[in-house]
């Protein structure tokens, strides 16, 4: 899951912040943070004027910081600028504050909640399991996406064990794959879908999940027992685990008459937040 998106209070106030799987970095609303310190009426405005003297004093911040969609008050979402713990701690300096040291111990114990889950696999799928079940996702399709996490997993312990270190070389190496399956790298796959920022992985079907995850697998195993050492091995070994998932795809379709590939999204197969089962109707804010 690369973008997981949550909500909390600090203060009574909402903290809008999303965690990112692959970077490994929370990013938060830097809207709500201007909020949470200074009690502005107007957040938005306050950090409009606030990044533009940044700007003018040479601050990295304001022009470092990236931007994300967010869920809004009205039930959409929207971009909003973002920043990660780091950025967050510069700007707390940049602005005037009473509450600036009790936001700093809680970015610091959200940070260790986070810690614990790495420690500890089995808090963080239990967190994700509860962020799908929010978001109106199945049971069916949950039990799939959390096994797709562990089989990720294992295929990026086995190129590490390869000698893939780079960001890059991952990327590269998962375009292999996907390509192999589905006849689209991870970019022009999230295209096909409509998708910009947001994960593919969480808008695929329980069919797509279920062949990305044979491709990855195949690719696990060929290389436990190959041992490829260097992009060129790994790349070898990524193009026939995809193949191996291709030709799954291939017989399903015959026995199907259609395409398994699908333009869908997550919202065409979950359901809206109105109809979830909720106990407590304030754990649902988007």
């Amino acid at each position: 899951m690369a973008v997981q998106n949550e909500i909390q209070l600090f203060d009574g106030k909402q903290v809008r912040y999303v965690w990112d799987e692959e970077q490994e970095k929370y990013f938060f609303s830097v809207v709500d943070v201007i909020r949470v310190l200074t009690d502005s009426e107007n957040p938005r405005k306050y950090w409009s004027v606030l990044k533009t003297r940044l700007k003018q004093e040479g601050s990295e911040l304001a022009t470092n910081c990236s931007q994300l969609k967010l869920p809004s008050s009205d039930g959409k979402s929207y971009l909003t600028d973002v920043a990660d713990t780091e950025q967050v701690f510069r700007l707390i300096q940049s602005v005037p504050s009473k509450k600036a040291e009790p936001f700093k111990l809680w970015l610091a114990a959200l940070g260790q909640e986070r810690m614990n889950q790495l420690q500890d696999p089995e808090l963080s799928i239990e967190q994700a399991i509860k962020d799908y079940r929010r978001l109106g996702y199945s049971e069916d399709w949950i039990n799939q996406r959390i096994k797709t996490i562990e089989i990720r997993k294992g295929l990026t312990d086995e190129w590490q064990r390869g000698g893939m270190k780079e960001e890059h070389d991952y990327a590269i190496l998962t375009d292999i794959i996907s390509r192999a399956w589905s006849g689209m790298t991870t970019r022009e796959y999230k295209k096909y879908k409509g998708l910009r920022k947001e994960s593919l992985r969480d808008n695929m079907t329980n069919v797509e999940l279920m062949l990305n995850g044979l491709a990855e697998a195949a690719a696990t195993e060929l290389s436990k027992r190959e041992n490829p050492k260097g992009f060129a091995e790994n790349a070898n070994v990524a193009q026939r685990g995809g193949d191996v998932a291709h030709v799954a795809r291939e017989r399903l379709e015959q026995e199907l008459g259609d395409s398994v590939i699908s333009d869908k999204r997550a919202l065409n197969f979950t359901n809206p937040p109105e109809e979830l089962p909720f106990n407590d109707a304030e754990e649902v804010k988007e």
